[in-house]
C-alpha cells in the first residue's frame, strides 16, 4: 500500500503502527458520493486483512449500495483519541493525543460464498466474545448480505502523542498567545 502526504511529517505514522491500528479500531467510517457529487458517509464494522479493508451491510440497496454502484472510489478513516491535556495557559492552548487513518481505494463487492464465510469468520473473530458457545463458520444467511472489499490505494496515519507532565501547563507554559491577557487577569 502506498503512502499519502501528510503535512506534519513529525506526526507521521509508522506504516507498522498504521496497520496496527486497523486491525484493532473497532469502527470505520466510509466516505461516498453519490451521482450528483454528494457527499455520504457511514460508521460501520470492518475488518482489515492483507493490505484490505471489508465491511459489510444488508444486500438491499441504501446510499453506501447505490453510491458504489455508480462510483467505486472510497475514502476510510479511523480514529482514536487518547488524554486531552492543556500545553499553555488560555482554553485555546488545549490539544488531545490521538491516532488517525486515511485510506483512499477501490470498492467491490464480494459475490462468492466461500470469500463472504472467510470475511464473516475474521469479523467474528475481531467482534464476538469467545466463549459464546454457537457453530463456527456456520452462516445461513449469506445471500442476504454484501461484503464489499477495498483495494486501499493510498494510506496515510498522523499521531499526536500524549506529553510528560512535565512537558504540560502548568509546568511549561507553551502558549501559542504568549502576549494576550485575559480579561479577568493583569499581567505581571
Amino acid at each position: 500500500m502506498s503512502q499519502g502526504v501528510i503535512r506534519r511529517q513529525d506526526k507521521a505514522m509508522p506504516e507498522a503502527e498504521i496497520e496496527a491500528l486497523l486491525k484493532t479500531a473497532k469502527v470505520g467510517h466510509f466516505g461516498t458520493s453519490s451521482e450528483g457529487g454528494q457527499p455520504y458517509v457511514v460508521p460501520n464494522l470492518f475488518v482489515y486483512e492483507d493490505g484490505k479493508i471489508y465491511t459489510h451491510n444488508s444486500r438491499i440497496s441504501g446510499h453506501f449500495r447505490q453510491n458504489i454502484d455508480q462510483n467505486p472510489r472510497v475514502c476510510f478513516e479511523v480514529a482514536e483519541i487518547g488524554q486531552v491535556w492543556p500545553y499553555g495557559e488560555f482554553e485555546c492552548d488545549t490539544s488531545a493525543s490521538y491516532a488517525s487513518v486515511i485510506a483512499y481505494g477501490t470498492v467491490s463487492i464480494e459475490s462468492d460464498p466461500a470469500k463472504k464465510a472467510w470475511f464473516f469468520d475474521r469479523f467474528m473473530a475481531k467482534y464476538a466474545d469467545p466463549t459464546w458457545d454457537r457453530p463456527r463458520s456456520f452462516y445461513p444467511r449469506l445471500e442476504a448480505v454484501s461484503v464489499y472489499c477495498i483495494e486501499l490505494e493510498q494510506v496515510t496515519g498522523k499521531k499526536g502523542s500524549m506529553p510528560a507532565l512535565e512537558e504540560q501547563w502548568p509546568a511549561k507554559n507553551k502558549t501559542l498567545s504568549p502576549q494576550a491577557v485575559a480579561p479577568d487577569r493583569e499581567r505581571n
